[in-house]
C-alpha cells in the first residue's frame, strides 16, 4: 500500500527523485572533515531559534510597559516558559559560533573561491540578517543593556548625511526609543527569520548547482565522491551529539552565562548603566565602531562606514584571492595570514568588552589597540590580494585527485 502511494505521488511530484539526487545520493567529497558539519548545524539551531521564537510570541508582550513582566511571565509563570526562553538566548549565542566557524572555514579552504562566489554572496547576505535579527532580538526583553543599546546603535544613524537625523525618527517612531520602536524591532525581528529561512535554501541551492568545496581545494572527479547518506548523515548525528552535549550543559547548568546581568534589571532612559557593551557576536565591530574616533566631527560616519565595511568587504573577497590554488593547506603565507587575523578577532572582542577610556599595562590607551587591532584586521585583505596578485606566495603542489 505504501509503495502505490509513493508511486502515486511520485508520478505527479517526484519526490522520491529528488531525495535521492539531492539527500541520499548527493555526491559528495569523501575527504570532508568535521569542519563541515556546522553547516548543518546551523540548520539545526536556525529551526531551534524559529521553533522556540514562535511560541514565545504566543506570551510575549510589545508594549514598552509590558514587555519587560511579560518576559519574567514567561520565566516565572508558563509551562516551561524558562526552559523555551534560555533555549532562545543561548541559540542566538551559540548560532553566532557556529555561523563565525562555519565562514572561517570557508576562508581557510578557500571556499568563496570560482566557481562558488554566488554560494559565498548568500553567506555574507545571511550574516548581514543574522546580525540584524540578532540585535533586534536583543531589544525585546527591555532592560537596560537592551533599551540603551537600541538608543546608542540606532543613534549611529544620524551619522547619514543629509537624511541621518530623519531617519533615526523614523526608526524610533518618534524623538526618542519608546513603544513604536519596540513594536518596530518586534515585528522585523518575528519577520526576518523566515527571510533567513528561504535564503538558507538559496544557499543550500546554490551549493548543490556547483558541490561542496573540500579541504584540498581541488576539483574532484566522481571517483573522489560518495553519497551523502549514510557516510555524511552519521557524522552529521555524531556533531549534533557533541553540540547537544555541550548547548545543553549551558542551557541546564549555566544559562546565564552569556546574558548581560544589568538586562535584568528593567529599562529605565533616566539611567544610563555604566558600561554599554553589546553582546560577544557584535563585539569585534563595536571595537571597529570605536577606534575610529580621531577624525572629530566626521568620526561617527567614518566608524560606521568601517563596522559596515568590516563586513561588507567579505563580498569582495572571492575577487582579492588571486591565487590559483584554492586551500590554504598548501598556501604557508597566506595559512600565517589566516592565524593572525583570526587572533585578531579575538583582540578586537577583548577590545571591544573593555570601557573606551580603560588603558592596559602600560598606560597604553585601549583606543589605541583597537586601531592598530582594526588595521590588522583591513589589512589581512589587503595583503591577501597583495601577494597572490603578484606571485609573492609560491603554493606547495596540490594533488590532482583524492
Amino acid at each position: 500500500m505504501s509503495n502505490r502511494i509513493m508511486a502515486w505521488v511520485d508520478e505527479r511530484l517526484p519526490v522520491t527523485e529528488m531525495i535521492k539526487s539531492q539527500a541520499t545520493e548527493y555526491p559528495t567529497p569523501k575527504n570532508l572533515n568535521y569542519w563541515w558539519n556546522f553547516g548543518s548545524l546551523a540548520l539545526f539551531i536556525l529551526i531551534i531559534q524559529i521553533a522556540t521564537g514562535v511560541f514565545l510570541v504566543m506570551h510575549y508582550k510589545p508594549d514598552a510597559v509590558l514587555a519587560f513582566d511579560s518576559v519574567e511571565h514567561i520565566m516565572r509563570d508558563v509551562n516551561f516558559g524558562w526552559l523555551l526562553r534560555y533555549m532562545h538566548a543561548n541559540g542566538a549565542t551559540f548560532f553566532f559560533i557556529t555561523i563565525y566557524i562555519h565562514i572561517l572555514r570557508g576562508m581557510y579552504y578557500g571556499s568563496y573561491r570560482r566557481p562558488r562566489e554566488i554560494l559565498w554572496w548568500f553567506g555574507v547576505i545571511l550574516f548581514f540578517l543574522l546580525m540584524g535579527t540578532a540585535f533586534l532580538g536583543y531589544v525585546l526583553p527591555w532592560g537596560q543593556m537592551s533599551y540603551w543599546g537600541a538608543a546608542v546603535i540606532t543613534n549611529l544613524m544620524s551619522a547619514i548625511p543629509v537624511v541621518g537625523e530623519d531617519l533615526v525618527i523614523w526608526l524610533w517612531g518618534g524623538f526618542s526609543v519608546g513603544d513604536p520602536t519596540l513594536n518596530r524591532f518586534f515585528s522585523l525581528h518575528f519577520l526576518l527569520p523566515f527571510v533567513v529561512a528561504g535564503l538558507v535554501g538559496l544557499h543550500i541551492w546554490a551549493l548543490h548547482a556547483v558541490h561542496s568545496n573540500n579541504p584540498d581545494g581541488i576539483d574532484l572527479e566522481a571517483k573522489d565522491n560518495i553519497p551523502f547518506h549514510p557516510y555524511f548523515t552519521i557524522k552529521d548525528f555524531y556533531g549534533l551529539g557533541v553540540f547537544l552535549i555541550v548547548f545543553c550543559s549551558f542551557l541546564f547548568f549555566a544559562p546565564n552565562f552569556f546574558l548581560e546581568p544589568d538586562n535584568y534589571i528593567e529599562a529605565n532612559p533616566m539611567q544610563t548603566p555604566a558600561h554599554i557593551v553589546p553582546e560577544w557576536y557584535f563585539l569585534p565591530f563595536y571595537a571597529i565602531l570605536r577606534s575610529i574616533d580621531f577624525l572629530g566631527q566626521f568620526s561617527k560616519l567614518a566608524g560606521v562606514l568601517a563596522m559596515g565595511g568590516a563586513i561588507a568587504i567579505l563580498f569582495v573577497l572571492p575577487f582579492l584571492d588571486r591565487s590559483p590554488v584554492r586551500s590554504f593547506r598548501y598556501r604557508p603565507l597566506s595559512r600565517a595570514l589566516f592565524w593572525i587575523f583570526l587572533v585578531n578577532c579575538f583582540v578586537l572582542g577583548w577590545v571591544g568588552y573593555n570601557p573606551a577610556d580603560s588603558v592596559i599595562l602600560g598606560g597604553v590607551p585601549i583606543v589605541f589597540v583597537g586601531r592598530a587591532a582594526s588595521a590588522v584586521y583591513f589589512g589581512y585583505f589587503v595583503l591577501l590580494w597583495f601577494i597572490t596578485q603578484f606571485g609573492i606566495e609560491k603554493p606547495k603542489p596540490v594533488p590532482e585527485s583524492l
